[in-house]
């Protein structure tokens, strides 16, 4: 495997680069540019010229790599190395002008990612990690939370906004967690979401009817910080098979369990 450590440094120029032009296209973005991929899956000119940067970068720095991405920028060839990207995770708090919103670039090497960087764009921070080199934030290492139950965590979780057939078993998975934990907060951006648990503001992280993109960063940052990542069934099958549990580790199995009691009523 390549030196990661360089390709990182140069993908969180990347990063910043595409979190900047999102920037200024916030302070002028009108709604009418606003575009309808499906039900209350929303996109514009911004995601669009983001991702072809992004990719344009990226193709640059690791030319030997094919692309995953939100967009549909750029090709998958079955290549050893593979960038999966999300130009702007959080697209419907960017159209509204609500934070949370982000830049999420993972690299995948075979089945696993190694290398993940998300760019929080209103605060301007910056997660980074790459494997065995430990998860970033602006250049302060940072590391998941101490919480050993969910009685003393903070959960985060993710709006279901088009699959609503799992309804009834994520509003249960709510309720018994609203009666436990010390709270439940939504922020709009799985791959923020996954950083806030990497560096100890969120002790956990669960959602259903994510796509590679929304995560993929966030695995590695997590990972690299001493966190578990998980599906619902505890498994691996978190990238592709659209369900996350995301921990500090301390408190995966609790959090699992509970989850799958309701999710499998």
């Amino acid at each position: 495997m390549i030196d990661l450590l360089p390709i990182l440094e140069q993908t969180e120029k990347v990063a910043r680069e595409a979190g900047a032009f999102i920037r200024k296209e916030r302070k002028s973005f009108d709604l009418k540019n606003v575009e309808t991929k499906g039900l209350n899956d929303l996109v514009s000119y911004v995601d669009k010229e983001a991702e072809k940067m992004i990719v344009d970068r990226l193709s640059l720095i690791l030319p030997e790599a094919d692309f995953i991405t939100e967009e549909g920028t750029g090709e998958t060839n079955g290549k050893e190395y593979t960038w999966i990207i999300d130009p702007l995770d959080g697209t419907t708090n960017f159209i509204h002008g609500l934070p949370i919103f982000s830049v999420s670039i993972g690299l995948r090497y075979r089945k696993e990612i190694v290398l993940g960087v998300v760019y929080e764009v209103n605060f301007d921070e910056c997660f980074y990690a790459s494997k065995g080199n430990g998860a970033f934030c602006n250049g302060e290492r940072i590391c998941v939370s101490p919480a050993k139950t969910l009685g003393e965590s903070l959960i985060g979780t993710g709006f279901p906004y088009s699959a609503f057939g799992q309804i009834d078993n994520y509003l249960g998975v709510l309720r018994l967690l609203m009666e436990k934990c010390h709270g439940l907060r939504r922020m709009g951006s799985a791959a923020v979401d996954l950083c806030y648990v990497a560096c100890g503001r969120q002790d956990g992280f669960f959602e259903y009817d994510l796509k590679p993109y929304d995560v993929a960063a966030g695995i590695i940052i997590i990972q690299e910080a001493g966190g578990r990542v998980s599906d619902f069934e505890m498994g691996d099958d978190f990238l592709f098979g659209r369900k996350i549990v995301a921990t500090n580790g301390l408190i995966h199995d609790e959090l699992g369990q509970d989850i799958q009691k309701m999710w499998n009523k």
